[in-house]
C-alpha cells in the first residue's frame, strides 16, 4: 500500500505542478518535482500551480493596465488519518483577477462568474465537499484529492513576472498552517490539525447543523430514477431579520429542471431551455408545455393566500403568505415558509441515489437587509412527524442546509435613512446624503453633507425641500454648497426628535415616513439606545418591547388594525402640491430613575442602531447641538404644534 500511496503522490503533483508547454505561454519551464514536505505531511496538503496565460485584447502600452487570460490549479489531498468534512480554502489573489470558472469548487459567498476576486476569496467544494482518508479508502486518489481548474484574467503582472497568489490556506476549523513555500511558478503548505482544538466527536454521519439568520433546509422526501420530489424549509432565526415578498434563487449544476412545484411559483413558467437542451433529447415523449421551469437560476416566490387551499398547488404548511417571513419575536407561526418542488434529471444521475442540491443559493426582500448564503452542507436528515397522527417520525431521504446571514449595509447601501431633531435646536439633522445610493449626480454633490432644515421640510419629498432648505440656510446663515447635496434616495426615513427633558425624565417622538409605493403590513421599527434603554417607561401609539436577548434594543409595532404604514399619495393636486409620505408616529417616555448621570443633550438620547422591518438604516454622523436651550425650548413648542396640525391636516385630507 506505501508504494501504491508512493506513486499517487507522485502523479498528483506531476499534475499539479507541472506546466503545460503552449506557444501561448510567456515562460518555458520542465515540470517540477515533487517537494518532500508531501511525505513529511501528516495534514490537509494545499497547492497552487500557475500554468498559463495569454495577452487579451485590447493591447495597451501601459503594463498595468493590460489584461492576460491565464489558467491554474489549486489542489487539496487529505494526507491525514481525519476525514476532512466539507473543506474551505482561501487563496489570496492580488492582482485585480476577475475569476470566470473554478471547476470543482464554487465560491463561498454564492456569486456568479465572472467574479471580482482581487483581494483573495474562499473557496467550497462541489460537488465533492468531503475529503476521506487514504487508509479508509486504500489510496483512493479521486476520494482523497479534489483539483480546482481555475481560469480567469489577471492585470498589472508583465512578463516574465508570474502573477502569483499572496497565499494559500485551509479555513476549516481546528486546522493551522504556516506560510507556504514558494516556487516561481507555484506554492504548497501542510496545515497540520491543531492539537489544542477540542474535536467534537460526531455523532451523526454527516455535519451537525448551523446556526445562522435565516436557514434553509432541502430535504428530498421521494427518490425515483429520473426524478425526486423535494421539499423547501426557511425559518428565520434573527431577532430583527425579516424578509418581505421574498424571491429566492438557485443554481442547477447538473442540467436540472423544475416539472411541478406546490406553495410556490416561479416567476417565469418557461420550458424553451428544455425542448432545445439537453432534457429535450433524453425525454423526448414528455409534454413540456405541463412543465414549470427550464432555466438553470430559476426565480422562486411564495403563492398569495388565497391559494393556501388550492388542490394543486397549495395545501403546503407554512405556504401562501405573499412571500412574508417575519421574526419570531412578532410571530412564530409566520417565521417559517415551505414548499415543494419535482426535479428532473438527465444522465448520468438517472438513479435514485444520484442526488444533488443546486448551488449559489441567494434570497431578496423588498426594502429588506441582504442576506449572504453559504453552500449547501449535507446534514442528518431531517426528521417530520408522521402523516397519520401516530406517535413516529418519518425521514428525509437526504438532506442539505444552507444558511444565510445578513450583511451590514455598506456606505451608501441603506433602503432607510434617520434624521435627528430637539427640542433645543430649532434646525433638523437630515438623512446623509446619497444615504441609500445616488442616481443621477451630475446636477448635485454626492460629497457634500446634508443641509440642514426646518422641521416641516421633513414633510416633503426631496426635490420639494431645496426652497425651504435655501431659505432656512439664509435665516440661520449657514454654508450654502454649490452645487447642492444629492438626495438621500431612501424608500422609509424616520425622525428621531428628542421632545422634553427634565429632571426625573425625559421623552422622545418617533416618525415613520414611506416614500414608496408600496404598503408595509406588520411593520416594526428597532432602536438600540445603550444609554437609555433602562429607563424605557412606555410608548403610546405603538405596541413597545424591550428585548433581553438583543441588549440595549427595543422594538415597536403597530397596534392592532393599525399596522399598516401606507405608501405615497398624490397631494390634493397633482399639478401643484407635493406627494404625501404613509407616516406613523408616537411619543416615547423614559425615567431616569434607572439611568443615572445620562446628559441627553449630549447625545445620549439618539439611538445609537434603527432597523426598519429588519433593514439597518443610516444614522446621521452628528447630534443636534445645545445653543442657548430656554430660547429654543420655547420657540420648539410652537413648531411642534404645526407640525402636529400640519399632519392632522394631511391626515383629513387624505
Amino acid at each position: 500500500m506505501k508504494r501504491a500511496f508512493g506513486m499517487l503522490t507522485f502523479v498528483f503533483f506531476f499534475l499539479s505542478f507541472g506546466v503545460r508547454l503552449s506557444k501561448n505561454q510567456d515562460y518555458d519551464e520542465m515540470p517540477a518535482a515533487p517537494p518532500p514536505a508531501v511525505e513529511n505531511c501528516d495534514g490537509i496538503f494545499l497547492s497552487y500551480g500557475f500554468l498559463s496565460r495569454t495577452k487579451e485584447f485590447p493591447h495597451v502600452k501601459n503594463a498595468t493596465a493590460q489584461s492576460w487570460a491565464f489558467n491554474s490549479t489549486a489542489t487539496v489531498l487529505n494526507m491525514g488519518k481525519f476525514e476532512l468534512k466539507a473543506w474551505k480554502i482561501f487563496i489570496g489573489f492580488q492582482h485585480e483577477e476577475i475569476l470566470v470558472n473554478a471547476g470543482g469548487a464554487v465560491l463561498m459567498d454564492g456569486d456568479d462568474f465572472p467574479a471580482a476576486v482581487g483581494n483573495g476569496s474562499y473557496f467550497s467544494g462541489s460537488p465533492q465537499a468531503d475529503l476521506k482518508t487514504s487508509i479508509d479508502t486504500a489510496g483512493d486518489l479521486t476520494q482523497i484529492q479534489v483539483k480546482i481548474q481555475l481560469s480567469g484574467t489577471q492585470f498589472g503582472v508583465k512578463p516574465p513576472g508570474i502573477p502569483m497568489p499572496k497565499t494559500i490556506r485551509l479555513v476549516n476549523d481546528g486546522y493551522k498552517c504556516p506560510a507556504p513555500t514558494r516556487r516561481k511558478t507555484s506554492m504548497y503548505v501542510c496545515c497540520a490539525r491543531n492539537p489544542k482544538f477540542k474535536v467534537k466527536v460526531l455523532k451523526t454521519k454527516f455535519l451537525p447543523r448551523q446556526n445562522g439568520d435565516l436557514t434553509i433546509s432541502y430535504d428530498v422526501l421521494q427518490a425515483y430514477g429520473n426524478n425526486y420530489i423535494a421539499q423547501v424549509t426557511m425559518e428565520n432565526k434573527n431577532p430583527l431579520g425579516r424578509l418581505d415578498h421574498w424571491n429566492l434563487t438557485w443554481e442547477w449544476m447538473r442540467g436540472e429542471f423544475i416539472s411541478t412545484m406546490k406553495g410556490a411559483y416561479t416567476h417565469k413558467i418557461d420550458y424553451a431551455d428544455c425542448i432545445y437542451g439537453v432534457p429535450g433529447e433524453i425525454y423526448a415523449n414528455m409534454d413540456f408545455s405541463k412543465v414549470m421551469n427550464c432555466e438553470r437560476k430559476p426565480v422562486i416566490s411564495d403563492l398569495p393566500p388565497e391559494k393556501a387551499n388550492d388542490t394543486i398547488v397549495g395545501r403546503i404548511p407554512y405556504c401562501c403568505r405573499n412571500g412574508s417571513l417575519l421574526p419570531t419575536i412578532l410571530d412564530p407561526s409566520k417565521s417559517k415558509s415551505v414548499f415543494q418542488v419535482q426535479v428532473y434529471k438527465i444522465p448520468p444521475d438517472v438513479n435514485r441515489t444520484a442526488l444533488y442540491p443546486p448551488e449559489k443559493w441567494k434570497i431578496v426582500g423588498t426594502l429588506n437587509s441582504d442576506y449572504k448564503c453559504g453552500l449547501p452542507i449535507r446534514v442528518d436528515a431531517t426528521e417530520f412527524p408522521d402523516a397519520s397522527g401516530l406517535s413516529a417520525v418519518t425521514t428525509a431521504i437526504a438532506s442539505w442546509q444552507i444558511v444565510c446571514n445578513i450583511t451590514r449595509p455598506a456606505k451608501r447601501n441603506s433602503r432607510c435613512c434617520v434624521s435627528f431633531s430637539a427640542y433645543y435646536n430649532n434646525s433638523v439633522i437630515p438623512c446623509n446624503t446619497c444615504a441609500c445610493g445616488c442616481g443621477d449626480n451630475k446636477r448635485c454633490n454626492p460629497d457634500a453633507p446634508s443641509m440642514l432644515l426646518p422641521p416641516e421640510a421633513l414633510l416633503l419629498p426631496f426635490e420639494n425641500r431645496t426652497q425651504k432648505a435655501l431659505a432656512w440656510a439664509k435665516i440661520k446663515h449657514y454654508n450654502i454648497p454649490k452645487p447642492l447635496p444629492c438626495g438621500d434616495n431612501c424608500g422609509v426615513s424616520i425622525n428621531w426628535h428628542v421632545n422634553t427633558d427634565y429632571m426625573s425624565g425625559w421623552a422622545a417622538r418617533i416618525t415613520l415616513f414611506n416614500w414608496e409605493k408600496i404598503n408595509f403590513e406588520n411593520w416594526f421599527t428597532a432602536i438600540q439606545i445603550k444609554k437609555a434603554y433602562r429607563g424605557y417607561e412606555k410608548v403610546y401609539s405603538f405596541n413597545g418591547t424591550l428585548i433581553p436577548e438583543l441588549n440595549h434594543t427595543i422594538i415597536f409595532q403597530g397596534l392592532p388594525g393599525l399596522n399598516f404604514l401606507m405608501g405615497e399619495t398624490n397631494g390634493s393636486d397633482p399639478t401643484k402640491d407635493p406627494r404625501v409620505p404613509g407616516k406613523q408616529q408616537s411619543v416615547i417616555s423614559f425615567t431616569k430613575t434607572q439611568t443615572p448621570g445620562i446628559t441627553i443633550a449630549k447625545g445620549d438620547g439618539f439611538p445609537s442602531r434603527v432597523f426598519f422591518n429588519g433593514e439597518e438604516c443610516s444614522l446621521p454622523t452628528k447630534f443636534p447641538m445645545m445653543s442657548n436651550g430656554n430660547q429654543y425650548h420655547v420657540n420648539m413648542v410652537a413648531v411642534n404644534f404645526v407640525i402636529i396640525m400640519t399632519l392632522l391636516l394631511l391626515e383629513n385630507l387624505h
